[in-house]
């Protein structure tokens, strides 16, 4: 049984009353490739906009292993100090990480931000020598659409997390870059532009599945309508 770790901003940990691209994902895995599959983390909590805090357990559908690594406004620069006691604690196999918009939008450039992806890579190496990651480029948004040098630092930072990803794979601790989801279209697939909408979870569910499935074998095609 492998131990998956969503690892992620507020895509990741989605907001009250959703599925959530981790549920989608959960769903595939147990129906193609092993049943007792689950996630772990150090927190199971949605946000609540209501309140503009972490606090809901109100999934569409919370019959699911809910744990994750990840938080509303958090990057790659927030999350780099967690992970390694996050390792250490829920002992996860995989990584799924989805990071990146909110540190080049709000925190650091991205050079920077690249300095801290081989951060984390390095810290969960050190709780887990032969933990596997698969990492997701920045996806469309609605702010590189309308913000020309914005839109460069996303591009510049998708490459850079390219060549950190070569740079740093290894047998033992496998890396994947996942190819951005197929066909995402941020005025159909999100409900603001950024945020996944049903549609926007079912294609990063894949993006994750299709490149586990391409590398290691891990599942079956991902069928949208029967996750």
């Amino acid at each position: 049984m492998l131990r998956f770790m969503p690892v992620g901003d507020s895509m990741t940990i989605g907001s009250a009353g959703e599925h959530t691209w981790r549920h989608r994902l959960w769903q595939l895995l147990r129906r193609t490739y092993d049943p007792a599959v689950t996630l772990v983390g150090p927190r199971e909590t949605l946000y609540d906009q209501q309140s503009g805090a972490p606090t809901s357990l109100d999934y569409a559908d919370p019959r699911f292993p809910r744990a994750h690594l990840a938080g509303w406004g958090e990057g790659w620069l927030h999350m780099a100090p967690l992970i390694g006691d996050a390792v250490r604690e829920c002992r996860p196999d995989v990584l799924l990480v989805s990071l990146g918009l909110i540190d080049l939008g709000f925190y650091t450039n991205a050079e920077q931000t690249a300095e801290n992806v081989r951060a984390f890579i390095g810290a969960a190496r050190d709780a887990d020598p032969r933990i596997r990651m698969v990492l997701l480029p920045v996806i469309p948004n609605v702010r590189a659409e309308t913000d020309a040098p914005f839109a460069a630092q996303v591009d510049l930072f998708n490459v850079l997390l390219a060549k950190a990803a070569a740079d740093l794979d290894e047998p033992r601790s496998p890396i994947l870059l996942a190819s951005p989801p197929q066909s995402y279209d941020i005025h159909v697939d999100t409900y603001d532009g950024t945020h996944p909408n049903a549609s926007g979870e079912h294609r990063i569910a894949e993006a994750f599945a299709g490149a586990m499935r391409e590398a290691w074998g891990i599942g079956q095609p991902y069928a949208v309508g029967t996750v």
